[in-house]
């Protein structure tokens, strides 16, 4: 089997690591205990460590020969706001808190690669473990940037795993392009004149206005975006009224956009302020449109994602891996790394059709699947800081 035999000599070790942090999640920028596991396990193993960028992320630095050539590769560390049902000894101990999307084994992946490597001596250059918080909509690799992270740490190349539910154990997927969409919100806000529900002629009913307007939004995908382009409009909320015998004086409507190009991203914006202004001179009301831009597509490099590609078939075999997965309407915060240096993610199989979804109170990160994410993290260093390498 092309998995390193050393990532499955370790893997119970990792796995106990995975575990830990596991049991112990912790919200967007509070990840102080795992950030000190992180920390005591890479200088253990001789890497240098920068803490503090992003609050509560950090990187370790792995330097071998005068090569002056440095790859990046991330970890998120952060856990959901949500209470797990799982009944194993390494459930989650802190109420409200629970590693629902894999961030636990990213993590320790990403640990195993970095003692793997602090073994090996043939490659040449800078591998930089990217620690990072706050993936779970707090922007912590936008954070880290901002406080540096490609000028401090200099990279040729960025790359990161998520694993995939529903993905078979020992597979890998990716695309060129983009592989998971940008998500950004919004709230409609309608303010029309209240009254009595049996003298409608004397209001400006907010809800019809409304109703309208959700109808309306759904052409934004049907008639606007071409149909081999993936684009998501959702209504989350309409809220109005307290009474079955008044019509009220406003409503507040709330959903996101999902979209995985810059241009629908702009489109999709311009076109629900369109449909508002537009009902507003229809109903004659006042309504108000608030757009709060979330996390951007996840472009992956083309040449990057080739080069991954190659890598994961050598981990997985060349039956095991495909580079035509359709693209993910979730976002990540990858995607702020990826605008600055070229790279990209891969998709690691969680397990197939039986396994759980992430964000799901059962969920657990399947940890047969650590030694395939330490092989790939591996092998991706030895042939791009291989002597070999261009």
């Amino acid at each position: 089997m092309p998995v390193l035999p050393r990532a499955l000599e370790i893997q119970g070790e990792i796995t106990a690591i995975r575990r830990d942090i596991h049991a112990h999640p912790e919200l967007a920028y509070e990840e102080t205990r795992t950030s000190d596991i992180v920390a005591a396990r890479l200088q253990e193993w001789g890497l240098e460590v920068t803490r503090g960028l992003g609050k509560t992320g950090l990187v370790g630095t792995l330097r071998k020969g005068n090569s002056l050539k440095a790859i990046g590769l991330r970890a998120d560390m952060d856990c959901l706001p949500m209470d797990e049902r799982n009944d194993f000894e390494h459930r989650s101990q802190n109420p409200g808190r629970m590693h629902a999307c894999g961030h636990d084994g990213h993590t320790a992946m990403l640990l195993g690669a970095a003692k793997v490597l602090s073994e090996k001596k043939d490659f040449e250059g800078a591998v930089h473990f990217i620690f990072q918080p706050a993936e779970e909509g707090g922007g912590g690799g936008k954070a880290m940037i901002e406080d540096g992270l490609f000028e401090k740490f200099p990279c040729d190349a960025v790359y990161a795993i998520h694993n995939k539910p529903g993905v078979p154990l020992g597979h890998i997927v990716s695309r060129p392009g983009p592989l998971l969409a940008a998500a950004d919100r919004w709230d409609i806000r309608i303010t029309g004149k209240g009254g009595h529900a049996a003298h409608p002629h004397t209001t400006l009913d907010p809800m019809v206005v409304g109703a309208s307007i959700v109808m309306s939004l759904q052409t934004i995908v049907s008639r606007n975006i071409d149909p081999q382009d993936a684009t998501v409009v959702t209504v989350g909320f309409f809220k109005a009224g307290s009474a079955y015998n008044v019509i009220p004086g406003e409503a507040h409507i709330g959903g996101t956009t999902r979209t995985t190009t810059p241009e629908n991203r702009k489109l999709a914006q311009k076109r629900i302020k369109e449909i508002c202004d537009g009902a507003a001179q229809m109903y004659g009301v006042q309504i108000e449109v608030e757009h709060r831009p979330g996390y951007p597509p996840t472009v992956n490099n083309a040449e990057k994602t080739k080069f991954a590609i190659e890598v994961a078939a050598d981990v997985c075999g060349a039956n095991n891996v495909r580079d035509n997965v359709k693209p993910s309407m979730g976002a990540e915060d990858f995607s702020y790394m990826l605008e600055k240096v070229p790279g990209a993610m891969v998709m690691l199989g969680n397990g197939g059709s039986e396994a759980i979804n992430l964000h799901n109170p059962r969920y657990d990160f399947n940890d047969m699947a650590i030694p395939f994410g330490i092989s790939f993290f591996v092998k991706t260093v030895e042939r791009f800081l291989g002597k070999q390498a261009g």
